[in-house]
């Protein structure tokens, strides 16, 4: 009976949970005036205009170019950056180090738009606006602390020992950090990685203020569906289903690291 009743409570949660994605996908199968007309649970006569709409036309289906481009990039300059910066604070002890740390993670705590203002006056001085790379180093300035954050409970993890014998055996410090170190904190560089990507590709503030069409991501698309008409319902659930598709291909790879992150890091 206990186990019948956690069952049916999971069951309910997993039913509030996916309703509002459900929801979203029932009316990207329908026409706007159809949408608007009436109240449906599903679509009694589905179509596919809106996602071929989206797939079809420069304008929108860019924005997901966009987006997929400068949240790759934000990604790989994070791990870059954040794998020999959590190494130090993880080996080494130096003056401030906690202090150091600390300041980090005040970077992430901090409200976007606290740096919008100096972070844009920057880039338009160095001819940056609406690029990939303005957008993408916009975002490291919370996704390296939050990186630096979880790798170093990783790195804590592996014994020292490994180091000292590695430079024992004639080991330079960035051959066994490469061959050797890495390989053996790879889950939480798959988390770490995971993090960056999501919380880069759901960013919006940085993302529209900084682009102006070339580099517009899909979050900034999404809002031409507005028009003295209304709003198109059907295309604004399509573009939000497509929008859900890259995070759910990437959690699918990174499941099991994203497992091994929750049980030994600091995740």
């Amino acid at each position: 009976m206990r186990v019948r009743t956690r069952t049916a409570w999971l069951l309910a949660y997993l039913a509030v949970l996916l309703l509002p994605i459900y929801w979203m996908l029932n009316m990207s199968l329908r026409g706007n005036n159809d949408i608007m007309s009436r109240m449906a649970l599903y679509p009694s006569h589905p179509t596919f205009h809106n996602y071929l709409q989206i797939l079809t036309d420069p304008s929108w289906y860019m924005g997901y170019v966009n987006s997929f481009a400068y949240v790759s990039i934000n990604t790989v300059i994070c791990l870059v950056v954040a794998l020999p910066a959590a190494y130090a604070f993880s080996r080494y002890r130096f003056l401030g180090d906690k202090h150091l740390f600390f300041w980090l993670l005040t970077n992430r705590m901090a409200p976007a738009a606290v740096f919008l203002l100096p972070v844009f006056q920057l880039y338009s001085a160095f001819g940056l606006i609406d690029t990939y790379i303005a957008v993408a180093l916009a975002h490291t300035l919370f996704n390296v602390p939050l990186a630096v954050w979880i790798l170093e409970g990783f790195m804590s993890g592996v014994p020292r020992e490994i180091d000292e014998t590695a430079f024992i055996d004639g080991y330079s410090l960035p051959r066994f950090f490469v061959t050797v170190f890495i390989p053996l904190i790879r889950s939480g560089a798959g988390v770490t990685a995971f993090f960056c990507f999501m919380f880069s590709w759901v960013e919006l503030l940085f993302a529209r203020t900084l682009t102006v069409t070339n580099a517009k991501p899909i979050g900034a698309v999404m809002t031409r569906t507005v028009s003295a008409s209304g709003l198109d319902w059907g295309l604004l659930a399509a573009a939000g289903i497509l929008t859900i598709v890259p995070g759910a291909v990437v959690i699918y790879f990174v499941r099991n690291y994203i497992a091994k992150g929750f049980a030994l890091g600091r995740v």
